[in-house]
């Protein structure tokens, strides 16, 4: 049964809403450790690692607000919020450089799989665009576009977590720890199995705390009067990220660089694949028939956040301005202009 929360005063949605939006923090931030470990105990390695331990579990919040709005009538809303989590991740991995400081990211970031991540991923957002733009038909329930759009998301995952292994390049990852080889066999599985049930466990309270948000989110996005589309991307793009935030900060913290930019643009994909999702779950026409030049200006701004960082990972130079990588200072900088340019659209 759905939360009933438009008819609590904004004081206690809001309430709940920042409780929530804390509890995905906390869940996230004890994620990356887990899934850390589960990378090194089953030798997934730091890219896919992050692309699909990391990527899923984090974009729980997105498909709770996706069935969820979607299902009371207000597919705007979720598919605002994926659209908005796409630009917002790539501008939490900037903040991430700039609360850590450990010099330009991009500088030690040299996988295939990312350089790929990014290419594939700027051209989904583009592909989202040019369908708000033109319109969308349903068939068999679902619209031609929505399938498309998973459709290719899903292909991009699988295309680029097997690119590491099928490119010519060749990567020395000094990041990479050294294991202690000492440990028996069983140690190990007992270790392995511990790690999957906690990051399980993390997911869960990631999920239900994305439910949260969704259901306040609605409802004070009408008790504002700002709207679905500035309070999906914004508001509620912001707090379902947090996940993504808090697992950034830490594997930078722990020098986990590959996987911090494998789990945002892994993120990336498995969000934008709901699309299907919230078509399927929607009484109305085609999803994509409510949206409009707010949501083809969201995709254009979430391609360009990318792009930036992609001149930085060819670009591979340590150029910093107080610690931080003068790409994640444009992102920066360039994210808040979007916003501004949506504030001002909306």
């Amino acid at each position: 049964m759905l939360l009933d929360t438009h008819q609590n005063p904004i004081g206690i949605n809001a309430a709940i809403f920042l409780v929530a939006s804390c509890a995905v923090w906390w869940g996230g931030t004890r994620l990356t450790l887990h899934v850390d470990r589960i990378s090194h105990l089953t030798g997934l390695g730091q890219v896919f690692a992050g692309m699909l331990l990391l990527g899923v579990i984090t974009s729980l919040p997105e498909v709770a607000n996706v069935i969820t709005a979607s299902s009371i009538g207000n597919p705007a809303l979720a598919l605002n919020n994926l659209l908005g989590s796409a630009a917002i991740n790539i501008f939490l991995l900037a903040i991430g450089d700039t609360l850590v400081r450990a010099g330009a990211l991009t500088s030690v970031v040299a996988s295939p799989s990312t350089l790929m991540m990014s290419v594939l991923c700027i051209l989904v957002l583009i592909m989202i665009a040019i369908a708000v733009t033109v319109g969308d038909v349903r068939f068999l329930g679902v619209g031609v576009w929505s399938v498309s759009i998973t459709a290719v998301s899903v292909g991009s995952f699988w295309l680029a977590s097997g690119y590491g292994h099928r490119s010519s390049w060749t990567v020395s990852d000094e990041a990479e720890d050294v294991r202690d080889k000492t440990k028996s066999e069983a140690v190990l599985q007992e270790s392995l199995r511990a790690a999957i049930w906690r990051a399980g466990g993390l997911g869960l309270v990631i999920f239900l705390a994305g439910y949260a948000l969704s259901q306040t989110g609605d409802a004070i996005a009408e008790q504002s009067g700002l709207g679905s589309g500035l309070v999906g991307f914004a508001l509620i793009g912001i707090a379902t990220s947090t996940p993504e935030l808090s697992t950034v900060v830490q594997s930078v913290r722990i020098r986990r660089y590959e996987m911090a930019f494998g789990q945002i643009l892994g993120t990336n994909f498995v969000n934008l694949s709901l699309f299907v999702l919230a078509d399927a779950v929607y009484a109305g026409g085609p999803v994509i028939g409510e949206l409009g030049q707010f949501e083809v200006l969201s995709a254009l701004i979430g391609a360009v956040l990318i792009a930036i960082f992609l001149i930085g990972l060819l670009e591979r130079r340590d150029a910093t301005l107080g610690g931080v990588g003068y790409d994640s200072l444009t992102v920066i900088l360039a994210f808040l202009f979007g916003l501004g340019l949506l504030a001002f659209h909306g």
